[in-house]
């Protein structure tokens, strides 16, 4: 996948002819240059910028098939971050702004899984994806790749960067072969001011190294993904030699210091916070990856002892972070005389009519394929009760990953061994009806965007699992009244991280501490052997990690998918037609209080 050379260095090459030329007014003077009469020249601009985007164009939750809504009230999509980013234009003046985005765009509702598989943008005469056509319409100048971006596989994303008016940007995605950039790195955007001299704007795109575990059926031998810091700084020294007065990174990476991968990678996943300590050189990054709200956060670099201005704004366009730079022309040159960031919530703006006339098409045919019937279930089922009983529509989910990890181990090493999985009550308010199944009700059972993978755990690393993540119970006395809205998510753990592992049967005793609840843990009605091998079916959030669990991180992958764990779902109920909780549902596991059951 090189890099196509004529377009890049035709946009970016030492800032010159071909970098894009916006124009621009000074701000007023407000001080004067050191030996002299006469006042400083300045000028201040803005960079807007969006992150973890998710294929949300509009305020609307296609799982549910209506407006979305939480229990903050945000909005999500484009559409609302559109009249925002007119707003800020209106304001700063359009030409003294710059759009910007830190990646994981193209994959998470079923609006941008539709246009990867259903009608995909990869087709001969195939449709331009509805991501690209609204990022076109608002203007962005570049977007970071995300981890995200390559769930599709590599075809698509270079089709949606075809798509795309702008760079996507990575420049620690490289060839595996060349180990040469396969994207384009960076880019130089002019600032024209009345002062002589444009302001120089770099923008430099990073990308998450966990790319290459979270996506290895997708990449491996084909893109290699070095540490963010390694290749910031090589990239950010050449942007200054280049003449860059002003350099901005758009890294897909959180700002935590962390990473979710153990030591399977010896790259950090979440390394914003440290580039700006240990990279000289950077004046602002635009933050992702971690789906957190941070409107600004200061970091003092190491070297030069100036502060970097991270921001990241709330995933899926609930937010619009906005970076002010004030420059001052001083000894031959620009400089940023103060930076600061702030985030805007799109719950204050209307979607733009602009972007809802564009893409009214898209949507409505997306919300017809949710609504196709693809089978019937025998009995209702619901989540409601989900958080504290072994309830079938958690079983379903573990019966479809059960199902397709036994096949995918078929006739391999490992086929012999039992398969047990895991699930989590992601929703409390998933059901899957009687009668008719749509698309968005299969889907609504698995609001995240997890793959399926398969780990190779002991009868001991498990009971070690199941008692982490026993802890989400709040510690209750036997004979004390039980308070269904109070019995879980202790010390906030949230319903995501209590995993119901099926396979096994097993009491928690939630009348003991932490870490000594589980009892009566059994396979097959005998005691679960420490010694003896499981197959786990589980998402890779948590086997690379996600919630900290014991041992999944460090035990062996046997295989890994990057289907999302919703659509096979779907396609799991598509090929049984009926949906019947008696081939599938058991009481494996119930809570206890000195042995007797809670509910």
């Amino acid at each position: 996948m090189p890099l196509n050379r004529r377009t890049f260095l035709g946009t970016t090459a030492a800032a010159g002819a071909g970098a894009a030329i916006v124009g621009g007014v000074a701000a007023p003077a407000e001080a004067h240059e050191h030996g002299r009469g006469r006042a400083p020249k300045r000028y201040s601009f803005s960079v807007m910028g969006t992150t973890d985007l998710h294929g949300n164009v509009f305020n609307w939750d296609y799982f549910t098939d209506k407006e979305f809504d939480d229990k903050a009230h945000n909005d999500v999509g484009l559409a609302k971050i559109s009249t925002l980013v007119e707003q800020v234009r209106k304001e700063k003046g359009r030409h003294n702004t710059l759009m910007i985005d830190a990646g994981d765009t193209i994959q998470g509702t079923q609006l941008s899984y539709y246009y990867a598989k259903v009608d995909p943008i990869t087709a001969k005469h195939g449709p331009v994806h509805p991501m690209a056509q609204a990022m076109n319409a608002i203007g962005y100048h570049a977007a970071a790749l995300g981890n995200h971006e390559f769930n599709y596989g590599i075809p698509v994303l270079r089709k949606f960067e075809e798509q795309c008016r702008f760079p996507l940007l990575g420049a620690n995605a490289l060839d595996a072969r060349t180990l040469k950039p396969a994207f384009q790195p960076y880019v130089i955007k002019r600032m024209c001011t009345p002062h002589g001299r444009d302001v120089r704007v770099a923008i430099l795109g990073l990308t998450n190294p966990g790319i290459a575990i979270w996506d290895k059926a997708n990449v491996s031998g084909k893109m290699v993904f070095p540490g963010l810091e390694e290749q910031a700084a090589k990239w950010v020294p050449k942007l200054r030699s280049m003449g860059a007065d002003v350099v901005i990174v758009a890294a897909h990476s959180g700002s935590s210091g962390t990473s979710s991968y153990g030591d399977q990678l010896p790259y950090i996943e979440n390394a914003a916070a440290l580039v700006a300590e240990q990279v000289p050189g950077i004046d602002a990054i635009l933050v992702g990856h971690a789906h957190t709200e941070i409107p600004e956060y200061r970091v003092k670099n190491r070297q030069t002892g100036k502060d970097v201005v991270l921001s990241e704004p709330l995933k899926w366009g609930q937010r619009l972070t906005v970076f002010d730079f004030d420059l001052v022309w001083e000894k031959g040159r620009w400089s940023v005389e103060k930076a600061g960031a702030k985030v805007l919530n799109s719950n204050t703006a209307a979607e733009d009519p602009k972007i809802v006339r564009l893409l009214a098409d898209e949507h409505k045919k997306v919300v017809a394929y949710v609504n196709q019937v693809i089978g019937t279930s025998k009995a209702a089922m619901t989540t409601a009760e989900a958080a504290w009983k072994d309830e079938p529509i958690i079983d379903l989910i573990n019966a479809v990953q059960v199902d397709t990890v036994k096949a995918a181990l078929a006739g391999g090493a490992y086929a012999a061994l039992p398969v047990l999985s895991q699930a989590s009550c992601f929703s409390r308010t998933a059901a899957i009806p009687a009668g008719q199944v749509t698309i968005k009700d299969a889907a609504g059972l698995y609001p995240f965007e997890n793959t399926l993978e398969a780990r190779l755990l002991t009868g001991a690393q498990l009971k070690d699992y199941l008692e982490f993540s026993a802890r989400y119970y709040v510690r209750t006395a036997a004979g004390a009244p039980v308070d269904t809205s109070k019995l879980t998510n202790a010390d906030n753990t949230p319903d995501y991280n209590y995993d119901a592992v099926s396979g096994l049967t097993y009491d928690i005793d939630i009348a003991k501490p932490a870490g000594s609840r589980i009892a009566n843990l059994a396979f097959q009605g005998k005691p679960l052997d420490p010694a003896a091998q499981f197959v786990l079916a589980v998402n890779n959030y948590r086997a690379n990690g996600g919630g900290n669990f014991p041992h999944v991180a460090g035990a062996k992958q046997l295989w890994a998918n990057s289907e999302e764990i919703r659509n096979t779902i779907i396609a799991w109920v598509k090929a049984k037609g009926v949906v019947d909780p008696a081939t599938f549902a058991s009481v494996d596991w119930k809570l206890v209080r000195d042995g007797v059951a809670v509910f």
